[in-house]
């Protein structure tokens, strides 16, 4: 929500669920007043009848005193759960009007200084020797890593489980802060950006989706307000226009909560609409087509072309080869440091290890060996 600049229209999504649940809790409060009134009108009107009742008999001699007495008190036990069970409505306003005051006493804390608004970037990516882990975390997971990424550009990051992949993924888009050293855009330091602002242009597809209940439209403008124009253009850009289109409602579609009514290739190619939506200058893709199938794969190969013809800077985390065949520059990593980065025609040998020599066209004193991958 942070990376893509969501947070005030989540908040905003969030305030008008709450506002309705409000209303609704309003009226629940009035109609509990109302039954409380009329419940007390007959909690009286029934001692009344029943003391009137017990006095005539009485006066008749055909009870005693004590049984009209003995009445009214079995009457008032009768009735009690029913009181208590109004009236526990009273608790339940108090409440209501507590987080009124809290609420209102939080939104005249003094807020966060507002940072000076940059001018828009272009897309020039530079990662200066940063250390980074998690969050409230003393562990190191990013050890002075450093490269550049430029518009027009694929950069390609591989390495083994646990390299610090994703975690460099999340300091890129400034979801997770850096230890030491600096990432700037165009020469400014993401921690000089306002975060909200910095999200509108960047797009980011995380390792794990995570898309929200609405629309197909609403998730892809980010719970902006939908522009149907970048929503298609967004959604033909990550070529997912057709997939969309052959959903129930197309863009209409309401997906449900996470995403559940779309299987993962589904959520995964509707988040890649959602991080290319209004042409950010940088793009991060953490393993884009881990729940992709072929033609999900060939998608994404073509809408990687048209983010690099539309001159943005790429950031492409991935373990499928067909990626690195497109990606201009290649960068390893193993145990959280770069390993070896440069142009993908120096990197990828060595990535995909020597040549297999066929025997029949060996000369002679050469040996054939198998391809092993560079570790």
């Amino acid at each position: 929500i942070n990376a893509l600049g969501m947070r005030s229209a989540i908040r905003n999504k969030w305030d008008d669920g709450h506002m309705t649940a409000l209303g609704w809790q309003g009226v629940a409060s009035d109609r509990a007043g109302a039954v409380m009134a009329v419940q007390k009108f007959v909690r009286m009107g029934l001692q009344v009848c029943i003391l009137g009742t017990g006095a005539y008999l009485a006066i008749q001699r055909e009870v005693s005193p004590g049984v009209m007495i003995a009445a009214s008190i079995m009457m008032g036990r009768a009735l009690a759960p029913v009181e208590q069970a109004v009236g526990s409505w009273k608790a339940f306003v108090s409440m209501r009007q507590a987080s009124s005051r809290l609420r209102k006493m939080f939104d005249s804390l003094p807020k966060e200084n507002e940072l000076m608004e940059l001018p828009a970037p272009v897309g020039n990516l530079s990662v200066e020797n940063i250390v980074a882990g998690p969050p409230r975390s003393q562990k190191a997971v990013l050890k002075n890593v450093s490269f550049t990424a430029l518009p027009g550009q694929i950069t390609a990051v591989v390495g083994p489980s646990a390299a610090g992949k994703s975690t460099l993924a999340r300091v890129l888009v400034n979801v997770w802060p850096t230890g030491s050293g600096h990432v700037r855009i165009d020469g400014a330091d993401l921690k000089h950006w306002d975060a909200e602002k910095l999200g509108q242009y960047i797009g980011y597809l995380p390792q794990d989706v995570e898309l929200f209940s609405g629309t197909v439209a609403q998730n892809i403008a980010r719970f902006s307000e939908v522009d149907e124009k970048k929503v298609i253009a967004a959604a033909r850009l990550a070529d997912v226009h057709d997939m969309i289109q052959k959903l129930p409602n197309g863009y209409d579609t309401e997906i449900g909560e996470g995403g559940e009514t779309l299987s993962g290739g589904q959520r995964q190619r509707i988040a890649l609409a959602r991080a290319v939506y209004n042409d950010p200058v940088m793009v991060v893709l953490d393993e884009p087509n881990s729940n992709l199938d072929t033609a999900g794969e060939e998608a994404l190969v073509t809408a990687l072309r048209a983010m690099k013809d539309k001159r943005m800077t790429v950031v492409v985390i991935t373990h499928k080869p067909n990626l690195l065949t497109i990606a201009d520059n290649i960068i390893i990593m193993m145990d959280g440091a770069v390993q070896a980065s440069g142009p993908r025609e120096q990197i990828l040998p060595k990535l995909m290890g020597p040549k297999v020599v066929n025997p029949a066209q060996a000369q002679p004193g050469q040996q054939s060996s198998p391809v092993r991958a560079a570790q």
